[in-house]
C-alpha cells in the first residue's frame, strides 16, 4: 500500500530554547491535541509547557509486578505443597518466608516485561518509518535546532491556517510534511529474517520435546563433550587421555592397596574367631579378657572416660542405677528401672557377657557398637570390674 498526496503534518523550526518553549505554550493554549516537540537535548519545563499528562506506564508495571508476585507464589505452592510435597526436617510444605526469593524474582521479571511491552504499545512501536525523517531540515533535530510538528489528524488542523499560526509563534521556517509514497509494511528482507529467526528459536524446544517423547538406542549427542570426557585422574584407573602417565609403574592414578591390607578398625571383621573383636570364643562369651586386650592404667582411665560419657547418665557415677535419667524420672513421679551394676548377678557376669550387652544392648538399653570401638568397650568393662571391686571393698 502506498500514500500519495497525503499530508502528515506541518513542521516548524526554532533556533533557541526560549523559542520552542514559547511556541509549545501557544500551541497548547490553541487547543491542538496531536502534536509534538523535538529537541537535541532535554529541555527542562517543556513537558509542562506542552501539558503532557503523566503516563500510565507505572500502573502497567505495577499490574505486571502484582501478577508476577501472585504467579510466583502460586507456582511454588503448587509445586511444593500439592504436586510434590517434600518433607524437610518437619518444616511446613509451604510458607511465605521460604518462598519470598523466587516470588521476588518473578515480580521483577513480570514488571520488566510489562515495562518493555507497555512502552512499545503506548508508543505504537515498531514504526517502520516516520515521514519527518524524509525532511533534510529535520536532521538538525539532533544537533542544534528545535522543532514543533502538528499532525494532520488533529481536529483543528488546516494546512494554510496551521502554517500561518506556526509562523506567528516565531518559527524561522515552516514546512509541509507529506506522507512518502512507499509501503507501510515491513520490507520483504525483514520479514524473511524474522521468519528464519522465529524458526531457529522454536527449533531447540521442538527437538527437546521430540527427544523427551521418544526412545533411541544411540548415545546422546554432546555439544560440549569435554565435561564428559576430561583429562582427569580416576581412582585405580589410567588417567583418561594420559595412558602413559608415569605416576605409578602400572599406569594408574592411585596406588592400589597391598595384598592382605585390612582397613583400620576392621581387624576383627576379617577374623570372626578373634575374641578381642567379637567377645566370643567357640560361639560363647569369653570368661576372661581375651588375648590382645591391653590392661593397664591408661586403659582403665579411658574406660572411666567412656563410662562417664555413655553409661553414667543412667547407671550413675557409682554404678548403683542412680544416674540423672533415673533421678529425673523419680522427680516427676515415674518409675524408671535402671540396673544396679553392683548387684551380685551383674558382678558375676563374665567379661564376654558384659561385652555382648554393651555391643547389642538389652531391654531398653540400646547397643553401643556404633559409638564405641571394640577396644573402648573392653576398657569400659575393665573400669566396671574395678568399680565393682571398689564398691564391694570392706
Amino acid at each position: 500500500m502506498t500514500h500519495q498526496n497525503e499530508i502528515h503534518g506541518i513542521l516548524a523550526e526554532y533556533e533557541t530554547v526560549d523559542g520552542i518553549m514559547h511556541a509549545a505554550e501557544q500551541v497548547r493554549d490553541s487547543g491542538f491535541r496531536h502534536w509534538d516537540c523535538h529537541t537535541p537535548f532535554p529541555v527542562h519545563g517543556l513537558d509542562d509547557a506542552m501539558d503532557v499528562k503523566p503516563t500510565i506506564l507505572p500502573w502497567i508495571v505495577l499490574a505486571g509486578g502484582i501478577t508476577g508476585l501472585v504467579a510466583g507464589m502460586l507456582m511454588q505452592w503448587w509445586m511444593n505443597a500439592v504436586d510434590y510435597p517434600y518433607v524437610i526436617s518437619g518444616k511446613p510444605d509451604w510458607s511465605i518466608p521460604a518462598n519470598i526469593p523466587v516470588a521476588f524474582e518473578t515480580t521483577v521479571l513480570f514488571s520488566a516485561f510489562a515495562a518493555l511491552f507497555g512502552m512499545f504499545i503506548l508508543n505504537k512501536l515498531p514504526q517502520w518509518y516516520n515521514p519527518l525523517f524524509r525532511k533534510e531540515r529535520f536532521s538538525r533535530a539532533t544537533s542544534d535546532r528545535f522543532f514543533v510538528v502538528i499532525e494532520a489528524k488533529d481536529a483543528q488542523f488546516d494546512p494554510k491556517k496551521t502554517a500561518e499560526f506556526l509562523t506567528s509563534t516565531g518559527a524561522s521556517a515552516v514546512e509541509l510534511v507529506d506522507v512518502p509514497d512507499e509501503p507501510t509494511s515491513p520490507p520483504f528482507g525483514f520479514k524473511a529474517v524474522a521468519a528464519i529467526m522465529t524458526a531457529l528459536v522454536l527449533l531447540p524446544p521442538a527437538m527437546i520435546a521430540a527427544s523427551r517423547s521418544s526412545t533411541t538406542e544411540e548415545t546422546r549427542f554432546h555439544l560440549v563433550p569435554n565435561m564428559d570426557f576430561q583429562q582427569k585422574f580416576k581412582a585405580q584407573t589410567a588417567p583418561l587421555g594420559l595412558e602413559n602417565h608415569p605416576l605409578f609403574a602400572d599406569g594408574t592414578a592411585t596406588l592400589k592397596p597391598i595384598d592382605g591390607t585390612i582397613a583400620q578398625g576392621d581387624l576383627g571383621k576379617s577374623d570372626p574367631s578373634n575374641a578381642a573383636y567379637s567377645g566370643l570364643r567357640d560361639g560363647k562369651p569369653v570368661t576372661e579378657f581375651p588375648k590382645g586386650v591391653v590392661i593397664d592404667e591408661a586403659a582403665l582411665e579411658n574406660g572411666r572416660e567412656q563410662y562417664n560419657i555413655y553409661c553414667a547418665t543412667c547407671h550413675g557415677d557409682s554404678g548403683k542405677g542412680d544416674g540423672m535419667v533415673a533421678r529425673r524420672a523419680a522427680s516427676i513421679g515415674q518409675t524408671w528401672m535402671v540396673t544396679n551394676l553392683l548387684d551380685e548377678r551383674i558382678v558375676e557376669q563374665t567379661p564376654g557377657k558384659v561385652f555382648e550387652t554393651i555391643t547389642k544392648g538389652i531391654n531398653t538399653m540400646p547397643g553401643y557398637a556404633a559409638q564405641m570401638s571394640a577396644a573402648n568397650r573392653w576398657d569400659v568393662i575393665l573400669y566396671l570390674k574395678a568399680l565393682q571391686k571398689a564398691q564391694a571393698a570392706k
